[in-house]
């Protein structure tokens, strides 16, 4: 099987092009320093392969690279794409654009797998450090189920090597947190001592994150902790 990887160099594709090759696939990577060297916002050759698995991404863009990618795709009998649990409930830009991408691929005509999965704990890791670097620590109040990448990575690694089958059960992590508790975990564990200080969410978004509409209740969950995570770092 041939499968071409976008973001193969990447927190989620550094794990999951090796879990492909070990079982079996021809994979090449598409990246800006990849086996096939180009940008997603700009010209892409065309893609012949047997499954593409997309996992690039960004701040902003995310719909015009996904939309080139597809118009570049020949032949490809499976395209699998990683999406956000909360893209279509949670008023925010980058969300928008996550299902935006989803919606390109549905109406792209190849057939199709889609998972979404929770914020990785990379992600929380970086927000929470972020939020820690002031003297006193403003927690917005939301809930997160951080989920391990390597959990993703074998979810979508299965998933490439399997049929397409539309849009899969959403993937978290194994516990929900306050972010309250992930600040307090970080703390901990880098010696820190900060006062923390609780900060409401305003808007639209605001209200969806306390209504825990960035959650999945009933999804499938990831085995690796954020305490083991946090610890190993």
């Amino acid at each position: 099987m041939k499968i071409v990887v976008t973001g193969g160099t990447g927190t989620l594709g550094t794990h999951v092009v090796p879990l492909l090759r070990e079982a079996g696939a021809e994979v090449t990577v598409l990246s800006r320093h990849g086996d096939i060297a180009c940008d997603l916002l700009g010209d892409v050759p065309p893609i012949e392969t047997d499954v593409v698995v997309h996992l690039a991404g960004g701040q902003k863009g995310d719909d015009v690279a996904t939309r080139t990618l597809l118009a570049a795709c020949r032949g490809v009998r499976h395209f699998v794409y990683i999406s956000v649990i909360g893209a279509d409930t949670v008023p925010l830009a980058w969300l928008r654009t996550k299902l935006a991408c989803e919606q390109a691929v549905e109406a792209s005509g190849i057939p199709f797998t889609i998972l979404r999965a929770a914020q990785f704990h990379d992600l929380a890791l970086t927000m929470v450090r972020g939020l820690a670097k002031l003297p006193i620590v403003p927690v917005p109040g939301m809930r997160l189920q951080p989920v391990d990448a390597r959990d993703v990575a074998q979810r979508l690694a299965g998933l490439a090597l399997g049929r397409p089958a539309g849009r899969v059960t959403d993937l978290a992590g194994p516990a929900d947190f306050d972010l309250r508790d992930l600040v307090r975990d970080y703390l901990t564990t880098a010696g820190k001592r900060r006062l923390t200080m609780p900060m409401p969410l305003p808007g639209k978004a605001g209200k969806a994150y306390r209504g825990g509409l960035n959650l999945s209740l009933d999804g499938d969950r990831g085995v690796r902790t954020w305490e083991e995570f946090l610890a190993s770092r």
